[in-house]
């Protein structure tokens, strides 16, 4: 099976969860696009331009996962996001990995309206406000960090208008997603019910995507 599974939704939804996992049962490759904007957003809180950080990406600005998830990198990665110059420069890279051999899952905002508008699996991840603020909450003490749940409550909230807000690739659901609510589901039901997407989708269209597929290179 080679697909591409585009999934969008906001922060806290269960999205990644959700990717790494479908990814992982079908052997597609994954990418958390949030990642590449969160990096971006880390090197312009060390005085650099979001669209130099932006075009100067390595590897090496994806070695220190714990340190692209603090909430200052958060918010600096939304507001660099929100610039189409950034959003563009990144465009290439992420197409690429989306057509390339043996399948692809990609997470972030606007996989399936922007990025891949043509995948054959398009998911829509969200839950309440109340129920990601919590498990964002939770998420960061377990890590340490000292934060309120009001504080995080109003981050996500910022965030979402930030996204949603945007001119240039705006966080909405694509007209032929598939709309999945965490808000009262487990981690094994939400996941059950993408991996099931997945597979009606798989059976009922036997066609590449509209950008073609790439060699399996590592992208």
């Amino acid at each position: 099976m080679s697909l591409t599974v585009a999934i969008d939704g906001p922060a806290a939804a269960g999205k990644g969860t959700i990717a790494r996992a479908v990814a992982a049962h079908f052997g597609f490759a994954h990418l958390d696009t949030g990642l590449l904007y969160r990096a971006v957003g880390r090197r312009t809180l060390e005085g650099i331009s979001p669209l130099d950080a932006a075009n100067a990406l390595t590897s090496d600005d994806f070695a220190d996962a714990d340190a692209l998830r603090l909430p200052d990198v958060a918010q600096a990665a939304s507001q660099a996001a929100a610039m189409p110059e950034v959003r563009a420069a990144l465009l290439d890279f992420q197409r690429a990995f989306a057509r390339r051999m043996g399948g692809a899952v990609l997470d972030g905002r606007d996989i399936g309206t922007v990025i891949c508008p043509d995948a054959e699996v398009k998911l829509f991840v969200t839950a309440t406000d109340a129920v990601r603020a919590d498990r964002r909450y939770r998420e960061l003490v377990d890590k340490g960090q000292a934060v309120t749940l009001a504080q995080v409550a109003a981050d996500l909230a910022e965030r979402d208008r930030r996204d949603a807000a945007r001119a240039t690739a705006p966080m909405i659901a694509a007209a032929d997603a598939t709309l999945i609510d965490t808000s009262t589901m487990g981690i094994d039901e939400a996941v059950a019910t993408a991996v099931a997407a997945v597979e009606m989708a798989s059976n009922s269209s036997k066609t590449a995507p509209h950008c073609g597929r790439l060699g399996g290179e590592n992208v």
